[in-house]
């Protein structure tokens, strides 16, 4: 299979599990913000890589929402695929879901969106493999993306970059 052949969704899917040591928590008791994007950068990264066969470097990240805390002793499970396809990019979504394991409890904690960019052997943008779209959910996050796309680079004309 050549770098160019198009990979369905599920090709890029990373799945990750973190543990929340005491190195990773604030006065709180609770994980440093800075650690969990971290991890979703790690695991957008894989994904990205997953899909092209290329190295990667992350673009930009287009939105992060913390949504609920996440404690010492907890699991942390990311999840995280290629959403959409352009020329030389990718963005990938990333959920990040906690763990209580003493009650088994789980939470969703926090959604992104990050842009890669494919980097061929001369160390710039190089081509990535077009996305296919399986199912419903495929498409409806194709479609999501493709808007978010559009956003970034109406933002990017506005701001003058």
């Amino acid at each position: 299979m050549n770098h160019l052949t198009p990979k369905s969704v599920r090709d890029s899917q990373v799945i990750m599990t973190q543990l929340v040591l005491p190195s990773h928590i604030n006065a709180l008791d609770t994980i440093f913000g800075g650690v969990i994007m971290s991890w979703i950068d790690i695991a957008a990264a894989i994904s990205s890589q997953r899909h092209c066969g290329r190295t990667v470097v992350t673009a930009s990240i287009d939105s992060l929402s913390f949504i609920a805390p996440v404690y010492k002793g907890w699991v942390v499970n990311l999840r995280a695929a290629v959403n959409f396809v352009s020329k030389t990019s990718m963005e990938v979504g990333v959920r990040v879901d906690a763990e209580n394991p003493t009650s088994g409890d789980q939470f969703h904690t926090a959604s992104a969106y990050l842009t890669f960019v494919a980097l061929g052997s001369n160390g710039k943008p190089t081509p990535v493999p077009g996305l296919l779209l399986e199912n419903p959910e495929d498409e409806r996050r194709w479609s999501e993306a493709q808007k978010r796309r559009e956003n970034r680079l109406q933002l990017r004309v506005a701001i003058g970059k």
